[in-house]
């Protein structure tokens, strides 16, 4: 099966729990993975992915009062390492564990701009060094699937950040 399908590509729908905040945000986006298998059980991968701005409600101290607050930060993820799959089969369970960053622009441009200035901010903008250990399941009928994977996206900022990170999507193997 490895040798057949050696590539997967697919995109996601993305969940981002910013726990360092308070209160917690939870950022939606898009993004992106390529995987190139190894073997039928080891597959190597990279994605990418852009959370969109959120806005979250702010509670004063009074405990009455709340302020409506928009949040101009826009992560950006880039990952990259293995994925250990069961088997090579059209059902599957899966761990991985990849490396990279996450960048934390801050823009009031619109998705694509905001996108743009993102990538370009990288190498000197807020990017702090990311490692994702997570599980998933994926399933497939020929070369269209599933996948569903969450986990524990940590950045280092004065110490590890930890943050629930999960994404579904479709895959396409070929």
């Amino acid at each position: 099966m490895a040798q057949s399908e050696p590539v997967e590509v697919g995109v996601f729908a993305d969940y981002f729990n910013l726990s360092r905040t308070t209160p917690n945000i939870n950022y939606v986006g898009l993004g992106a993975r390529a995987g190139f298998n190894v073997n039928a059980h080891v597959q190597i991968e990279a994605e990418m992915s852009y959370s969109f701005e959120r806005n979250f409600t702010s509670i004063f101290s009074d405990g009455l009062n709340t302020q409506f607050v928009r949040s101009h930060v826009r992560p950006l993820h880039g990952l990259f390492g293995p994925k250990f799959q069961t088997s090579a089969g059209p059902f599957r369970a899966f761990a991985t564990f990849k490396a990279g960053f996450v960048n934390f622009n801050t823009s009031n441009d619109n998705v694509p701009n905001g996108f743009k200035g993102a990538l370009g901010s990288v190498t000197d903008g807020n990017t702090r060094a990311a490692i994702y250990p997570g599980l998933g399941v994926e399933g497939f009928w020929g070369p269209f699937g599933l996948r569903l994977d969450g986990g524990d996206e940590i950045y280092f900022d004065h110490g590890a950040r930890n943050n629930l990170k999960a994404t579904f999507g479709p895959v396409i193997r070929f």
